[in-house]
């Protein structure tokens, strides 16, 4: 059974996309959340900025999913929930791509 994730594709006051994910991100959902992310960073192709992919809402994610956002590493920036920078430091996605902690409201 598929862990709970819900993604939504949004648009920012300033036109840029961004995509939004809930839940967690693991092995049982990771397809899904690999397409929106494909599909997002399509459609921002034609701009010259990045995807704006907003993990402040997950609450966990696998390897997968850093694999996922390391493939995709120059199209994106990232915002992540405070305790989850670590992971990304760890894994050196910080120096591919921009992380920002969400905001402390996202967290709860």
């Amino acid at each position: 059974m598929p862990t709970l994730l819900t993604l939504e594709t949004t648009r920012r006051d300033d036109g840029k996309a961004v995509l939004i994910a809930a839940g967690e991100i693991d092995l049982s959902n990771i397809d899904t959340f690999t397409r929106a992310l494909t599909a997002a960073i399509a459609e921002t192709a034609s701009s010259s900025g990045k995807l704006t992919v907003d993990l402040g809402a997950v609450e966990y994610l696998d390897s997968a999913a850093i694999n996922a956002l390391f493939t995709h590493a120059e199209h994106i920036q990232l915002i992540v929930r405070p305790l989850m920078m670590r992971i990304f430091e760890i894994t050196g996605l910080t120096e591919l791509t921009a992380i920002e902690p969400a905001s402390s409201q996202a967290e709860h």
